[in-house]
């Protein structure tokens, strides 16, 4: 893909990761390709292997077809960190199911390392696959044909599913542009515009941390989306149950879900 069309004010980095596995907080990432969208309409594509330290699963392997050997002499992530954060630095971000599992996962093995790093503050998120199931309910490859027209080759391979999802935003944004719905309220309002800050309040607007184990309510409100406190006001339950907190500090949460959490802790103080 050589040009792109979307009006940026900020390059938007477009991310796609093969990994041993789902859990965000146990596996690792053994490949990641970011194509760039740049704001003069350029792409800048980066794809690296990377050693994860840990076993690929046969059943992951057979997904994506990346195998202990190809990736045992490839750099660690803690080796690749530097060049990515520069890469990425400036960037808002996107991909395909992207706040739920690559940027949440991108984060994650960014926090194992350094906490200071790479800064997700300021960054806007684009989810393509928030879009396409609101208006055309499918896969990355269904979303390709049915946007691009064209058949997506070497599906879960990292950089062409990460080119797809490009192309297939742009797309979306073509299609949908002056395309109205209604809210709840029954007001019409148009959801898919060619602004970034738009696409971000569509797919993104309720994250507070990427495992979304907290949310924003429709009130603005941060509340808690599993388990017993599910729908409770954060605030509320840390002041009534303390011990809430250190539970999950202690067991098998994410990094970037602790840390949020924190944040929220803290500010209570002052």
């Amino acid at each position: 893909m050589e040009k792109h069309t979307l009006k940026l004010k900020k390059p938007l980095a477009f991310i796609d990761l093969e990994t041993t596995g789902i859990n965000i907080s146990k596996d690792r990432i053994v490949e990641i390709s970011i194509a760039k969208a740049n704001i003069d309409g350029t792409v800048e594509v980066k794809t690296k292997r990377i050693n994860p330290t840990i076993p690929i699963p046969l059943e992951s392997s057979l997904i994506h077809g990346i195998y202990d050997e190809d990736v045992k002499d490839e750099p660690t992530f803690k080796q690749l960190a530097k060049s990515l954060s520069q890469f990425l630095d400036g960037c808002d971000l996107a991909g395909f199911n992207s706040n739920r599992f690559d940027i949440p996962m991108l984060v994650e093995e960014f926090l194992r390392i350094d906490t200071g790093i790479f800064e997700i503050k300021n960054r806007k998120f684009v989810d393509a696959q928030r879009i396409f199931h609101l208006m055309e309910p499918r896969t990355l490859g269904a979303a390709y044909k049915f946007y691009c027209k064209k058949s997506l080759e070497n599906a879960h391979s990292a950089e062409a599913d990460t080119l797809a999802t490009l192309e297939v935003v742009c797309a979306q944004v073509e299609m949908y542009q002056g395309v109205k719905l209604k809210n709840e309220k029954g007001e019409e309002y148009e959801p898919v515009q060619n602004d970034v800050a738009v696409l971000h309040q569509l797919t993104s607007n309720n994250l507070v941390d990427f495992a979304q184990r907290m949310i924003l309510n429709s009130k603005g409100e941060v509340v808690f989306n599993f388990g017993k406190n599910t729908g409770k006001k954060v605030t509320e339950v840390l002041t009534k149950e303390p011990q809430y907190y250190d539970w999950i500090i202690n067991n098998d949460f994410p990094l970037d879900t602790k840390r949020k959490l924190t944040e929220i802790k803290l500010g209570m103080k002052k």
